[in-house]
């Protein structure tokens, strides 16, 4: 049943995120910069090692093949790149048809709108593809699930606030609701459909990159303004807990 709250508090974080009127002030929430310092040490001290088991699994399946595949070598960290470039890429291509300035009705253009729902339903994979790994982790241990559970929560809080801050009412009125049944659906699969190991590992390298990618994008750009001592706090704090529980 663990997993399952857990997909509630997903997308709980969506549906009432708008109500949390502290996250949105700027300079930025230092709630929000905690968050994206838990969830990027989540990635360098538990889900990068964690890929290198992964990536004995690529090794041992096209060791003795032909091909390029077997002439490529740390194929999960080359997944974790694509993970980063995709999102840099949704990214960027929301940031250059975010509407400068409200028209007559109120409404974006076509273009923008088309931008939009690419970058919501970019976010709504994402999300998916994490409630999907809920299930289908490499430690399924209850310590395992908490210590994902925890750190995907702060996440999901920070993409949440993240894409308020570009798309707005937008994001309010329509983005939200789509983001907030993702999860389920992931969920969803992880209990009906199995994929083979070698695929998970290559979910699991490209949620590190995404991960990597969305916590940067939100903590770097000087409007931002982030909160510097409270991203470390995060980084460092969650890393000691996890080396201290490992």
């Amino acid at each position: 049943m663990l997993p399952l709250v857990i997909v509630f508090v997903f997308a709980a974080i969506h549906l009432f995120g708008w109500r949390i009127r502290s996250l949105q002030a700027q300079p930025r929430s230092r709630w929000l910069s905690l968050g994206g310092g838990v969830s990027v040490a989540y990635v360098f001290v538990h889900l990068l090692p964690e890929l290198a088991s992964h990536q004995g699994r690529f090794e041992e399946i096209v060791d003795g093949q032909a091909g390029l595949i077997a002439e490529i070598e740390s194929h999960t960290y080359l997944i974790a790149l694509l993970g980063l470039v995709v999102f840099y890429g949704l990214d960027r291509l929301a940031l250059r048809t975010k509407p400068e300035a409200d028209t007559a009705s109120g409404s974006p253009s076509l273009q923008d709108d088309g931008a939009f729902w690419l970058h919501l339903w970019s976010f709504a994979l994402y999300n998916s593809l994490i409630a999907y790994l809920l299930l289908h982790r490499e430690e399924d241990d209850l310590r395992g699930l908490i210590i994902y559970g925890f750190a995907m929560s702060l996440h999901f809080l920070v993409n949440d606030q993240g894409l308020r801050h570009s798309h707005g009412a937008l994001y309010d009125h329509r983005g939200r609701w789509l983001l907030a049944v993702s999860p389920f659906l992931g969920f969803g699969l992880g209990i009906f459909v199995t994929i083979p190991e070698l695929a998970i590992s290559a979910l699991f390298a490209f949620l590190a990159g995404s991960i990597v990618m969305n916590v940067i994008k939100e903590e770097l750009p000087k409007e931002r303004d982030s909160r510097f001592l409270a991203f470390v706090s995060g980084a460092l704090g969650y890393a000691a807990l996890l080396l201290a529980t490992g």
